[in-house]
């Protein structure tokens, strides 16, 4: 694992956290109590900030970054990541805002200034446009991502069982000898 200061900032992890050995973790960056980074994760803060909420999974092969701040006071974007969010394998997060309970499907890409509130499912693959909100309880899909319909009961649950999962699955490693050297610092 390689958590890399930059320009004095040094990321700051959460309770509990497991970072795998391969994930890179850069700059301005908190990452909550009980969340997973797994394999071949890159998290980039380094000209903006990223905060990510307790338990979230951030699944093999994503990239997380933001859009930079500008002379002209343009904040730019930062990247905030809520509560117990799974982000799929491979899946592309650049300057936007995800809500808590939100599944972010493998390979989907979220583009500045999205905002996604609570409750919502981003199919597969997806693409969300820039500066486009994802209403609460809703599964958007496509390219450009278009709301699709209300999500079920058994969708709902499903958001709060895959936070759950992966947070067993983090324990596992966790508690695993072999694997203890890929626990984040507490």
């Amino acid at each position: 694992m390689s958590i890399e200061q930059y320009q004095d900032i040094t990321p700051k992890v959460g309770k509990g956290a497991f970072i795998h050995s391969s994930a890179i973790l850069i700059g301005d960056l908190v990452l909550g109590s009980d969340c997973s980074v797994w394999p071949h994760v890159v998290i980039r803060g380094d000209v903006n900030k990223i905060v990510i909420g307790n338990s979230t999974n951030i699944q093999d092969g994503s990239v997380l970054h933001v859009t930079h701040k500008r002379d002209d006071n343009n904040p730019g974007y930062p990247l905030t990541i809520g509560n117990r969010v799974t982000v799929g394998h491979k899946a592309l997060l650049h300057g936007c805002t995800i809500g808590d309970d939100v599944l972010v499907g493998m390979g989907a890409i979220v583009m500045d200034g999205v905002l996604v509130q609570d409750k919502v499912m981003i199919a597969a693959g997806s693409l969300v446009s820039p500066g486009k909100t994802l209403e609460s309880g809703y599964l958007y899909r496509g390219q450009p991502a278009v709301q699709v319909r209300k999500l079920t009961n058994d969708e709902l649950d499903f958001l709060t069982y895959s936070a759950k999962h992966y947070m067993k699955l983090k324990n596992n490693y966790l508690s695993s000898v072999k694997n203890q050297v890929f626990a984040a610092p507490h």
